[in-house]
Parts: structure tokens; sequence; C-alpha cells
């Protein structure tokens, strides 16, 4: 069986990304250590336990592979990941008290209610949660 360990999502600032991705998204920091070159290796998870075996890379973001892709991404309105939530509107006015800047107010589209935020890093960060 193959599953997904780990995904990267680019970022303009490594150390903001983790900070914002910590404590204002509430992940847990799985990895975090210098690959001896300055070069922050920095991975968050679910917290309490849940997906131990998945984990986001925060992938420095400024190289000629990663610049066209977000900024592609970023033109076209489209996340660079999406992330589920149990209570889409509950976490919305969470995420809204911490003064994240949402693109996209929650709505329904087809079989999920979704809403679309700024990670404050470079990113649309899409979450989701079942419809009915």
């Amino acid at each position: 069986m193959i599953k997904v360990a780990m995904t990267s999502v680019y970022v303009d600032d490594v150390a903001k990304a983790h900070a914002f991705y910590t404590d204002v998204l509430g992940f847990e920091t799985r990895t975090h250590r210098d690959l001896g070159d300055g070069t922050p290796f920095v991975t968050v998870g679910a917290r309490e336990g849940a997906q131990r075996d998945l984990e986001l890379l925060l992938e420095p973001g400024r190289s000629p592979i990663a610049e066209p892709y977000r900024r592609s991404l970023r033109e076209a309105g489209l996340p660079a990941i999406v992330f589920s939530v149990d209570d889409l509107r509950a976490e919305y006015e969470r995420l809204r008290g911490e003064g994240v800047h949402f693109v996209q107010d929650p709505r329904e589209q087809g079989p999920v209610i979704m809403a679309v935020l700024d990670d404050t890093v470079g990113n649309l960060i899409q979450l989701a949660q079942p419809a009915g």
C-alpha cells in the first residue's frame, strides 16, 4: 500500500510560515532542523495524534522552479493546498479573530463548504468541510 507521507508548500519565509502554521492555524512542529548550510528543514502536522504519518514540509519558495509555480497558482486564485476542518464556519470565525485575511468567505460549492485564506507567506489555502 502506498500512502502520502509528506507534501510541500513553498513559502516566502520558512520562519514566518512556521509561526503562522503553528501559532495561528494550530499545527504542531514535527521536525525543525538546520540542514547544515543555513537551510531550514521544517515540517508541521495535525495536533493530537491525528494523521501522525502525514507531514507538511514548509519549503523555501525562492527558486526557479517554485517561483513561477507559486505565481501561477496565485494569479489563477488557486489554493496551494486544501485542509479539511470539522466546522468550517467556527474555524473561519476563529481565524478572522486572529487577524487572518480571507480572500473567499465560506460558501457551499458542490459537496463541500469552503473558504480561502492568505497564509501570509505567498499562498492561498483552502479550508473545506463536507456539506450536509
